[in-house]
């Protein structure tokens, strides 16, 4: 078994909540010496993005996104202890939430788990989250990113709150702010003056590093 069937059989693993088999599998991937992070990002992550779909199309209800969230936490577990640490040593900080209105959260977990995986330390603020909170965990914890995600048109309104009042309080530079989610775009980004959007988790790790200027 090549590398690319192993990481098509974690993601099925994790797709049917089997949660021995993804076990098995990601020690499995480390006797092949696979990268963890490789696993995690072709096999756990893909997974839990199929999951998330069928959520989204109502195939999946909210107990199977547990189930399956718990049977890629059993692979992370078994992966995590070989992670890069080069990152880790400084650690960049990301408060992370659903805005205030919207109770949908498969997509900000799954960038949460990415940039943790990536050795990012995240602060996860959770869902339906009051716009003051982010600026308040950030300052508390001198964040580096503020990351916002909504998957309704009726919530966007809120990123673009948070924004400007990290400009009323004189704040802004300090904080690099991500947003994300199905309605949201590039345009709206640039609109209310975001520094970056992303489609999905993978693509949201990988520009952040560049934000920061952190190499793969």
């Amino acid at each position: 078994m090549d590398k690319e069937e192993l990481f098509k059989k974690i993601s099925d693993a994790v797709v049917e909540m089997d949660e021995d088999l993804v076990g098995e599998l990601c020690k499995e991937s480390l006797n092949m010496n696979i990268k963890a992070y490789e696993t995690i990002t072709y096999g756990l992550i893909k997974g839990m993005d199929i999951v998330g779909k069928l959520y989204d199309e109502e195939e999946y209800f909210l107990p199977e996104v547990l189930i399956a969230s718990d049977a890629m936490n059993e692979g992370l577990d078994i992966l995590r202890p070989y992670l890069d640490r080069k990152l880790m040593d400084t650690p960049i900080k990301v408060v992370i939430g659903v805005v205030e209105g919207d109770t949908h959260d498969v997509g900000k977990n799954l960038v949460k788990i990415m940039m943790e995986a990536a050795g990012f330390e995240v602060y996860d603020l959770g869902r339906d989250v009051p716009l003051g909170n982010f600026i308040a965990k950030a300052e508390e914890i001198k964040a580096d990113i503020i990351c916002m995600s909504t998957l309704m048109t009726t919530t966007m309104p809120g990123m673009k709150r948070v924004i400007d009042k990290l400009t009323e309080k004189d704040l802004r530079h300090k904080y690099k702010v991500m947003i994300g989610g199905g309605p949201v775009s590039k345009k709206f980004a640039d609109k209310i003056g975001a520094d970056l959007y992303t489609k999905d988790a993978n693509e949201a790790v990988r520009e952040a590093k560049k934000l920061f200027s952190i190499s793969d």
